[in-house]
């Protein structure tokens, strides 16, 4: 396993050792003993989370805050998608910062993002399959979300604006700037692994 730090504090690619011969291949997607020991990630996953999209539905971008707010280890088991990390931990100096990273079954890597991040993928592959882990409980009155397109991000999808597809929710999310100050202020001091 080999842990690679991206532009955001916290936030990590993880490549995993792959075993391949003529029969396919084989990895270990998650090993707890190893996983804490190798990257020093503290994180206790309790939860996991799939889901099936066609080319261009767009989920995101999504974060829970408070007690509730979620890290998350990200892949893909069948396709491709772009995944998209914001730092949105107000105390962070990358905070509003974000990292983009094409995720592929193929490529069989992860993204670790930590808690404080608001998180979201397109799809770019006819269909794809996302799995991920959360270190913490779904709360519904927790969740929160940012603007797809928000121009102080400035996202690039690498797809057209107009194929994409999104929930009537995602798409009434706020921009950054005005997220409700409850929301970031539970977020100021998760700046921890």
């Amino acid at each position: 396993m080999k842990l690679e730090q991206t532009p955001l504090s916290g936030c990590y690619i993880i490549h995993d050792t792959v075993f391949e011969d003529s029969r396919g291949y084989f990895f270990e997607s998650f090993n707890k003993e190893k996983f804490y020991k190798e990257t020093g990630i503290t994180a206790d996953f309790v939860q996991d989370n799939q889901s099936a999209s066609v080319k261009g539905v767009l989920r995101g971008l999504h974060f829970q805050t408070g007690e509730f707010a979620q890290a998350k280890l990200v892949r893909v088991l069948q396709g491709s998608v772009l995944d998209v990390a914001v730092d949105i931990r107000q105390a962070s100096p990358t905070y509003g910062q974000h990292f983009a990273l094409e995720l592929s079954a193929t490529s069989r890597t992860q993204l670790y993002i930590p808690r404080g991040f608001a998180h979201g993928f397109v799809v770019l592959s006819e269909k794809a399959t996302f799995f991920y882990k959360c270190d913490n409980y779904y709360n519904k009155a927790s969740e929160g979300g940012l603007m797809y397109n928000d121009p102080e991000l400035g996202i690039n999808w690498q797809l057209p604006e107009e194929t994409l597809i999104l929930s009537d929710k995602d798409k009434q999310n706020p921009l950054l700037k005005n997220i409700n100050p409850a929301f970031s202020m539970g977020l100021k001091a998760n700046l921890a692994v």
